[in-house]
């Protein structure tokens, strides 16, 4: 008899979250999957006016004839309310705060109801000797949960012989194992800060003077990549990294598979692969993984940018990686501090030479461990939350509000423009049945200029709308497509600076973006918001409007 978890793990194949272009399907599952586009398709076709474009932010639909429309287009989102229950029960400070947050990347582990309800005491990090007295919390005060010191560990031995763990860090360890649904006969797992830890971990341990290539698959810039490369070359490793066809972004599958397959004497190295984009989207098949294993790569499968149990299905447990990565946060829209997991494939683990690096310890606090209840019983109502939704719902709700969201930014265009320029710029997948939950844009004057990103992220901000940038590159452009290289490309430092003259840094080409996330808990009102603010900038004096009012106002002027 199979699990609740493989047995939900292997319909969420059927409705194309793994599925595998070269394995053999079922009737059953190319006609669900087949049934599945042919809804959606449908569904985008009726929405938002057919063929309608805004032109003035005060012609938008309202709120309610958009939610109504969008239930008649997507008559199944109403079976996913309970996403909106737990949100209304547990998360209602998004309401009260009338805060939009798509700005989350990872897994959250507390709920606000449960960070409110509870008053704990909670131990002072010092890295002084002396330990200062504990500080009281109230209900009404920001939390801790739990505080992170750092600690000296040797990474191929604490995987070969374990170290000395806290009980909540062993309760915390059993509830992530069983989240990302992996075995501890077949995993060890060890905390780190947070990704850019995990990545330099690895790449301190990892034998690249042997295995001399290190190979990504990133379109956008990603610092625990870059600190993964700078170690691996001061080790003598050659860097390759995929590259994304413009305009679509699409991945270059045949110029990866050579790189996969390269027939040289050394051995092959560290390829390092995310199932999907955390700025455009983009989602990428399990079969590089197994491509990379049969040519003898060892892979790391970084899943920071994946949401709620989309590590559930069935790829993971067919393509066993030899090392993951994944993010955890503490309360959604209210704590974004938390920390990485790294787990390393045990058959793997001999690869890893000795190197003393900083994991960490956490101190434990009630809230997280029992509530004064005199037992240690870690309550991760986040993730639990999760659990009871399930990969199916999660996924079919993040589906109909991301492709909603990307058709409604793609039909506001700019008024009195000689070609009826576009307001927004979508980069990577547009509307599409298996893109993931998250979308890459910029916004452009009536003249056809890019508005900086910056700008944007601001003017979001004042808002109420948490909005992220990002930067595009390892982008190939076409013959056809080069003569809108310089008009597209930007060049910046490897410290994300302009170019000044005489600059000797390091230059990285490629296209600073607004990115937006969505997870579990984003509903109709936040991506209608988001569209609404966005169809702003179709008055071209909106940006100019926006410092005068702050500075009427005499409020701090931020520069926009």
């Amino acid at each position: 008899m199979r699990s609740p978890c493989t047995r939900e793990a292997s319909q969420a194949c059927f409705h194309n979250f793994c599925q595998l272009p070269s394995e053999p399907q079922s009737p059953t599952s190319i006609t669900t999957v087949s049934a599945s586009r042919h809804v959606l398709e449908v569904a985008m076709g009726s929405l938002i006016y057919p063929n309608s474009q805004f032109t003035n932010h005060e012609s938008l639909p309202s709120l309610q004839e958009s939610f109504s429309n969008f239930t008649k287009a997507f008559p199944q989102y109403s079976q996913t309310d309970q996403a909106d229950k737990i949100r209304e029960q547990e998360y209602y400070h998004l309401s009260l705060s009338n805060h939009v947050c798509f700005d989350y990347i990872g897994h959250g582990l507390f709920s606000y109801s449960q960070q409110r309800s509870h008053s704990w005491e909670a131990p002072f990090a010092s890295t002084s000797s002396a330990s200062p007295p504990s500080r009281q919390y109230s209900s009404g005060l920001e939390p801790p949960f739990f505080d992170i010191s750092y600690k000296a560990a040797n990474l191929h031995s604490q995987i070969q012989h374990g170290g000395q763990m806290s009980e909540l860090e062993y309760e915390m360890q059993k509830r992530i194992m069983a989240l990302m649904n992996l075995s501890e006969d077949d995993y060890t797992m060890v905390f780190t800060a947070n990704q850019l830890s995990a990545f330099k971990l690895v790449a301190d341990s990892y034998p690249f003077q042997s295995n001399q290539n290190l190979l990504t698959v990133y379109d956008y810039e990603n610092e625990a990549v870059k600190v993964m490369i700078e170690s691996s070359k001061n080790k003598g490793a050659r860097v390759m990294s995929a590259e994304f066809s413009w305009p679509s972004l699409r991945l270059k599958s045949g110029k990866l598979l050579k790189k996969v397959r390269r027939k040289r004497k050394n051995k092959r190295g560290l390829f390092v692969f995310p199932l999907q984009s955390r700025m455009t989207g983009a989602r990428y098949s399990y079969l590089w993984m197994t491509m990379a294993q049969e040519n003898g790569w060892h892979v790391l499968l970084d899943a920071c940018g994946l949401g709620p149990k989309d590590m559930e299905t069935l790829g993971l447990s067919l393509f066993k990686p030899d090392f993951l990565v994944c993010s955890f946060f503490k309360v959604f829209g209210e704590n974004p501090s938390g920390f990485c997991c790294l787990f390393v494939k045990k058959s793997s683990s001999s690869i890893l030479k000795d190197s003393t690096v900083a994991s960490f310890e956490s101190s434990k606090s009630q809230i997280i461990a029992g509530y004064g209840s005199g037992h240690s019983h870690l309550e991760c109502r986040g993730l639990d939350h999760a659990d009871s939704l399930g990969l199916i719902l999660i996924s079919t709700r993040a589906r109909y509000l991301i492709n909603w969201l990307v058709n409604a930014l793609m039909s506001l265009q700019h008024p009195h423009s000689e070609n009826r320029n576009p307001l927004v710029r979508i980069y990577g997948p547009k509307v599409k049945f298996d893109r993931g939950p998250a979308v890459a844009f910029n916004v452009f004057d009536w003249k056809g200029e890019k508005i900086d990103p910056s700008i944007v992220q601001k003017l979001a901000d004042r808002n109420n709308i948490s909005l992220s940038k990002g930067f595009l590159f390892h982008i190939w452009f076409p013959d056809e497509y080069e003569h809108e290289r310089e008009q597209i490309i930007e060049t910046r430092t490897s410290k994300g600076g302009k170019v000044l003259n005489g600059t000797r840094e390091k230059l990285h080409s490629g296209i600073s973006v607004v990115t937006a996330s969505l997870g579990f808990l984003t509903n109709f009102e936040d991506i209608y918001r988001l569209w609404a603010f966005v169809s702003r900038f179709l008055d071209a004096d909106f940006v100019e409007k926006e410092r005068w009012r702050y500075t009427a106002l005499n409020q701090m002027t931020i520069e926009v």
